[in-house]
């Protein structure tokens, strides 16, 4: 129980990371730095990643017969994961929004 709540933490912390950065990347555009929101975006993505390869131990694990008690904090993780990447699509839509009206303005 003890790893899974660990490994929980994990992918609430890096997924909170991306969520973070993609967030800090929409104002960077608002604000028409966009060399600056193209680094969030892609701090975002490394964080993210982070966070998947944690998620894709515990798939790997329970393919493999191993399973797992499923915790609250567990369940929590995978909601903080799905908004994250949510708002990493939403923020790659809204940046180029924000890039489009800049070019044409």
């Amino acid at each position: 129980m003890e790893n899974m709540t660990e490994i929980a933490f994990q992918i609430i912390l890096y997924a909170g990371n991306d969520r973070s950065c993609a967030m800090e990347a929409i104002q960077a555009a608002k604000n028409g730095d966009f060399d600056e929101a193209d680094r969030l975006m892609e701090e975002a993505k490394t964080e993210l990643g982070k966070a998947h390869n944690f998620q894709t131990k515990l798939l790997q694990d329970e393919a493999n017969g191993n399973k797992n008690d499923i915790n609250v904090i567990l369940i929590h993780s995978q909601d903080h994961l799905m908004t994250a990447l949510t708002v990493k699509d939403l923020a790659i839509e809204i940046i180029e929004l924000y890039k489009n009206k800049h070019v044409s303005a």
